[in-house]
């Protein structure tokens, strides 16, 4: 028998569409994928999503500052063998509201209380040219669904330094939205990567909170969009280095990031920077590997939406939400929103063709 609704994903958007599919009855399964898989450690796609890799959120609504430990033991389960990579709730956490990872555990929670079923498999091919669209997963394991809900994000680049992975979330991130405010980066230097928008964009956005930004472009102009690079130059906080690659990130167990060793790629010098924190903006790249061409792409790889307002993809019954999809805002929020959206029309498509 094949399933009302099978959602690819589990971070904001997946399991905001399960909380909708599951109130509607229509009884969705998540595969939310593999935890031990060493290929999604190294991609930074365990399940969860990119939310799981950083620390407090503060711009997620409803969780003002405050100590939240005594509400997560009573919403969450203390000690779940089957999901042990989340932060216990019986694990004191300093936190100034809630972190990512519990913040993704309430919301999966919230779906399995609904009734929401989960596998956590990978999966790693569809087939999407008859119907129902049949789902192969990494161990085997075949489903059939007649609608089907992509919410699988898109993992920041980073360089792949081994110092740049020990210091994720103690200094080094890839969103300044999400990061700039913490109190690590009050008032002191901070080094951004990058020469597009986003790279201009988050550097302007720190000068907010950091004393200096340097701003590390490899060539010597910015690709970013000329008011934006306006914006830039007249900035006194933000400078500029160009030619400049970040050869290692400098720091220790206690303070976590402290600096960064920079290196001029024109002229092979190195020399160290204070720094409290590192910023990537060098680009996402959208989890679709696994469609192989079977859903249009926008020019930069995301998902299409098809139809304004709606979370349609360019195959009848598929639908998109999140950073899959979305190259603009990519936020937990607004993933949120668009995962509620597809759940909506995914019931609506059943409904239509008689499928409930």
């Amino acid at each position: 028998m094949p399933e009302n609704v099978v959602i690819i994903g589990s971070g904001p958007a997946a399991w905001t569409a399960a909380i909708y599919a599951a109130r509607a009855n229509i009884k969705p399964l998540v595969f939310q994928g593999n935890p031990y898989s060493n290929v999604n450690k190294t991609n930074g796609t365990l399940p969860l999503g990119q939310l799981a890799l950083t620390t407090e959120v503060e711009n997620f609504p409803s969780w003002p500052a405050g100590d939240t430990r005594e509400y997560l033991k009573t919403a969450l389960k203390p000690d779940d063998p089957d999901f042990p990579y989340w932060v216990s709730a019986n694990k004191p956490q300093p936190t100034h509201g809630i972190n990512g990872p519990e913040l993704m555990a309430l919301m999966r929670q919230q779906a399995v209380n609904f009734g929401t079923r989960i596998e956590s498999k990978d999966i790693v091919k569809v087939d999407l040219k008859k119907r129902p669209f049949t789902l192969t997963a990494h161990d085997g394991q075949s489903v059939q669904s007649h609608t089907l809900i992509l919410a699988t994000g898109a993992r920041a680049n980073y360089l792949g330094l081994p110092s740049e992975e020990k210091y994720k979330n103690r200094g080094v991130s890839a969103c300044a939205v999400c990061d700039g405010a913490l109190p690590r980066f009050k008032d002191k230097p901070i080094v951004v990567v990058g020469g597009g928008d986003s790279a201009v964009e988050e550097a302007a956005y720190l000068t907010k909170f950091g004393s200096k930004i340097h701003l590390f472009v490899r060539r010597d102009v910015l690709r970013a969009s000329k008011i934006m690079q306006d914006r830039a130059f007249a900035n006194p906080k933000i400078e500029f280095r160009w030619h400049t690659e970040v050869d290692e990130v400098l720091g220790d167990d206690k303070a976590g990031v402290t600096g960064i060793r920079a290196k001029n790629n024109k002229s092979g010098e190195k020399y160290e920077l204070p720094a409290s924190g590192l910023f990537l903006a060098i680009g996402h790249t959208p989890n679709v590997g696994f469609l192989e061409g079977q859903v249009e792409l926008t020019a930069s790889g995301y998902i299409k939406w098809t139809t304004l307002g709606r979370t349609y993809t360019s195959v009848e019954g598929v639908f998109a939400a999140g950073d899959v999809a979305d190259d603009y805002y990519k936020q937990a929020v607004s993933a949120a929103g668009t995962g509620c959206m597809a759940a909506l029309d995914a019931e609506r498509y059943l409904g239509h063709h008689g499928l409930l």
